[in-house]
């Protein structure tokens, strides 16, 4: 199973502090909008809360960041979701999801960011992923079984990680990335966040359904390209079709 290109993880290790803190500032946000203010009903933004937390921004900025994004108080989100799709340097099918409060400002910087990484014939290509919800979680007892955590939860797949594959698996426990339809999303978080597992990360995403073969050169270039997407400030996820 194909996975994110960068998590939230990844991408806040080469970032500087304030460039972190937006970020994540922005999926709280998002999250309290999407699925309420409520941290223990709402398994995305209990996992990017926990997030927050570990990257040191402070309760005052994640309230309101929760009040924001869910309506709470006189401020209100003025945040749009803008996809853009094309195509990374050696023809790898990219999908670069922004949250920007100016379209009109961010729209053209991604595409120089695309042309400078010479993007593909423009068009959709969103047929070449499967639309899914992704949790990545662990168990602390490492003899959990995650394929019948997958089966009972309602997922759809699961892929087993460790602490090398994702530094937020700690050593010694259960991990693993559980795929499910858009719709199940919630409820298997909430079956997983039930049954002794922590969740990481959870949230809508995109999973390719297959894979360009590429040199170690080749896919140096592409992760240098994707690196500078999400380095920009309103990027909000990108995903590719890099194993």
């Amino acid at each position: 199973m194909g996975r994110q290109w960068l998590h939230a993880k990844r991408e806040v290790a080469g970032l500087k502090k304030g460039q972190v803190t937006g970020k994540l500032v922005k999926e709280i946000m998002v999250a309290a909008k999407l699925g309420g203010a409520d941290p223990t009903g709402n398994a995305r933004l209990f996992a990017v809360v926990e997030k927050a937390r570990r990257a040191s921004v402070s309760r005052d900025v994640i309230e309101r960041a929760i009040k924001k994004g869910a309506g709470i108080g006189g401020e209100k989100l003025e945040l749009e979701h803008v996809v853009f799709e094309g195509y990374a340097p050696n023809k790898v099918p990219v999908i670069v999801e922004v949250q920007t409060d100016n379209k009109n400002r961010t729209a053209p910087e991604i595409r120089v960011l695309f042309k400078r990484g010479q993007l593909g014939a423009p068009g959709s290509n969103k047929f070449l992923f499967d639309h899914v919800g992704l949790v990545e979680a662990h168990h602390a007892d490492p003899a959990t079984d995650a394929e019948a955590a997958a089966i009972e939860s309602g997922a759809q797949d699961f892929k087993l990680l460790t602490h090398a594959d994702d530094p937020e698996i700690p050593e010694g426990t259960s991990g693993a990335q559980f795929i499910t339809g858009p719709t199940d999303l919630h409820a298997v978080s909430q079956w997983l966040g039930g049954n002794g597992w922590t969740i990481v990360t959870s949230e809508l995403g995109y999973v390719a359904k297959s894979y360009p073969e590429l040199s170690d050169e080749d896919r140096q270039q592409v992760g240098e390209f994707l690196q500078t997407l999400e380095d920009h400030d309103d990027v909000h996820r990108v995903w590719a079709a890099l194993k």
